[in-house]
């Protein structure tokens, strides 16, 4: 391992918060059937490294091959996701200085990109590409994302251009410019008072077709409100608030679909290498850590006052893994 990028769910795994669906306050694992979070666990989602070791069956000449790592614990041999978990809950992840991972998985990446820069791809822009995947989008079509600052939205900000269509960005207040360099069309800063005044006036009156959403919380009825009638939501996170109240007059009467993701398909994956490859799509580093500074970063992933990727490094990797 010579970088590994931080996520949301390394977070909420260690609380506990992912709910059950009898109760949404519930500690939880991010599995909700069949848990797979056994201790002691090492996390960690977005491996880059250098391949020391293979296993029976592996070529010999894979050794000293530069891989980015396909997070994904695929169970079936199909592209469906409904059996899937993750490397940093269902198996040892990436916050170490060496991990096993399936030879399947890793992947070379021919590119000039740093490690560190590299490790700000994998989780955040396969759930990304799977959310845009599940709603349809379209080049010529507008996409609104909420949280577009992080990880997922940021990634999504570039994966929608990359697919010709046209993003807009709900973002906090200093780090709108930030986002403009990386694709959006406009941004909204949140808290407005009127969010879909906002976009109005953001959109010059276009109609919105898909809402990208990591948000959640207060502002999920307004972002309903927002999409155009046949308009596509799609979610992979609540960081404001995971219950919410929905009208489903709403849903119904302006015919919305509404769609949940999680992680993506080893399709997605391959494509966000084929993107990296074709340089469209860039990394954006937010802060880097040494492993043995974990606490800190974390710290400083939770209080989110950065943009893009935060990512750790393991200490004898300091200093070259770019």
């Amino acid at each position: 391992v010579s970088a590994c990028g931080m996520n949301n769910t390394d977070v909420w795994v260690r609380q506990g918060a992912y709910g059950t669906e009898e109760n949404a306050a519930a500690v939880s694992t991010w599995r909700r059937q069949g848990n797979t979070l056994v201790f002691p666990r090492i996390q960690g989602t977005d491996t880059v490294g250098t391949i020391a070791a293979v296993g029976e069956g592996v070529s010999p000449e894979r050794i000293g091959e530069r891989v980015m790592v396909d997070f994904s614990i695929y169970n079936r041999d199909d592209d469906s996701l409904a059996d899937i978990d993750y490397m940093g809950h269902g198996r040892d992840g990436g916050y170490a200085e060496y991990q096993a991972v399936p030879a399947e998985n890793a992947h070379v990446v021919d590119t000039d990109m740093s490690d560190v820069e590299l490790a700000t791809f994998c989780c955040a822009y396969l759930t990304g590409e799977q959310m845009l995947e599940r709603a349809g989008l379209k080049a010529g079509e507008r996409v609104l994302v909420t949280g577009a600052s992080g990880g997922v939205g940021s990634g999504i900000v570039q994966l929608a251009r990359a697919r010709g269509a046209i993003p807009y960005a709900v973002v906090g207040k200093g780090k709108e410019q930030a986002v403009l360099d990386i694709g959006a069309e406009a941004v909204i800063t949140r808290g407005v008072a009127d969010l879909p005044q906002a976009v109005i006036e953001a959109t010059g009156g276009q109609p919105i077709d898909v809402v990208a959403d990591l948000v959640g919380g207060a502002i999920f009825n307004d972002l309903l409100r927002i999409l155009r009638p046949e308009g596509r939501y799609t979610t992979a996170g609540a960081i404001a608030g995971p219950v919410v109240q929905l009208d489903l007059r709403t849903m119904y009467l302006k015919q919305l679909q509404l769609h949940g993701s999680s992680q993506g398909t080893r399709a997605d994956f391959r494509r966000i290498v084929g993107y990296i490859e074709a340089k469209k799509i860039r990394p954006l580093v937010g802060g880097v850590y040494k492993l043995s500074d974990f606490h800190h970063a974390q710290a400083d992933f939770i209080a989110k006052d950065f943009v893009g990727k935060l990512v750790v490094v393991p200490d004898a990797m300091w200093g070259s893994a770019g």
